[in-house]
Formats: C-alpha cells, structure tokens, sequence
C-alpha cells in the first residue's frame, strides 16, 4: 500500500523544525563563548566540569563530559550510579554556584538555567557590583591545560 503523498511535505517540516532547533542553539553557543577560554571547577564528586563565563552577559556554560553523565559522580569508585540523570541537574547547579564561589563573587546569585543537552547547561547571574570593563583583571581558575609548571 503506498503512502499519500501529503505526509511527504510534512515530515520534511518536522524534520527541518528540529534541525533548526539544533542549530539555533549551536550559533547561540558560538556567538557567546566559542572566544572564551575555559575554565575548570570541580564539585564534590571530584570531577571537572567546563566553566565559559561572559562576564559581559553575565551568563556561564557548564560543559559535562559523556562518560560522567553516563555513570553519574562515582567515576572513581567501583560502582555505578544508578541514577545519573536524577542528580545531572543538581551537580550543574553545584558546579556554577562553586565557581562564582571561587572566583571571589559569593554575593552573586543565580537567576535562571538554559539546558541545551544532557553535557552543556548555561547559567544567568546577577551581581550587585556593575560589569566588569573589557580586559579588567579579574580571578581565573586554571583551564584543561594549564601550561607547563614553573619551579
């Protein structure tokens, strides 16, 4: 029995709708941190997370890895997390509230969350002190590769 070709036409708008959603949170990614360098903050599971922070929008991208999400905090232990998905949530938001901790804006706040994907989470914040000025030294954490160690 052959299809009607109506429903031709209308699964190639369904199928352009999703990819346009993708890719509208790909340029959006790009547009606001693929300049920046990133940073490294760890939580209570030991394991690093992503930090890119525009300072500017005062907004942050929580960057996972697949295998932490996949497993959950317990990389380094022997067991596996039997619920990773149940406690993703909640170590995004430790991480971003650990890294405006350590990078000495405590009296910031977290106002809201995008999720674009299981591994890549942004965060809003806001501070009472004014926007930093473009090349305003300011705390930084060290990245994947910090560089060489000098004696």
């Amino acid at each position: 029995m052959r299809r009607p070709a109506a429903l031709l036409p209308l699964g190639l708008i369904a199928l352009g709708l999703a990819l346009a959603g993708c890719t509208t949170g790909f340029s959006y990614i790009s547009r606001n941190y693929v300049a920046l360098t990133p940073q490294v903050v760890t939580i209570g599971c030991k394991e690093p997370y992503e930090v890119y922070d525009n300072r500017q929008l005062r907004r942050m991208l929580i960057v996972s890895n697949t295998l932490r999400e996949y497993a959950g905090c317990n990389l380094s232990e022997a067991r596996i997390d039997p619920e990773p998905g149940a406690t993703r949530v909640t170590r995004f938001r430790t991480a971003a509230r650990a890294y405006l901790d350590e990078t000495v804006r405590e009296e910031c706040r977290i106002t809201g969350e995008t999720v674009f994907d299981a591994l890549k989470s942004e965060f809003a914040y806001a501070c009472d002190g004014p926007v930093e000025k473009r090349g305003t030294v300011v705390p930084r954490l060290p990245g994947r590769n910090p560089g060489l160690i000098q004696r």
